[in-house]
């Protein structure tokens, strides 16, 4: 047995304003959609509910997609902060390693006794 059709989220959509703003019955676009008039009717609640839960929801602080964003962002500010250190760490290295003030083949040995050829 086939279940009930399914329509697409802007085709709902725009059914349901049709509905809110007057001018159609709940009865008249059920017809005319071949849907029933129950599925119109809790299509039409869970649009208002949602609309008044986004009010609310705005005023009473950020939205879960606001604060999964805002984490995303202080994740890659983090990420960003190490990766200029080691870029510094990496370029000071190479420096000294010019100066010849460290041997590059062990790391982190200085030797503070040579002084850079000019």
């Amino acid at each position: 047995m086939p279940g009930p059709p399914q329509v697409a989220p802007e085709k709902k959509v725009r059914i349901v304003l049709s509905v809110l703003a007057g001018e159609v019955s709940i009865a008249e676009a059920a017809r005319k959609e071949g849907v029933s008039e129950v599925s119109i009717s809790k299509w039409r609640n869970e649009f208002l509910e949602a609309g008044r839960s986004a009010l609310t929801t705005g005023r009473d602080g950020p939205s879960s997609r606001e604060q999964q964003l805002e984490a995303e962002v202080a994740e890659l500010t983090q990420a960003l902060g190490e990766a200029a250190f080691e870029i510094r760490i990496w370029k000071k290295s190479a420096l000294n390693v010019h100066l010849g003030l460290t041997d590059p083949r062990i790391p982190n040995f200085p030797y503070a006794e040579r002084v850079p050829s000019t």
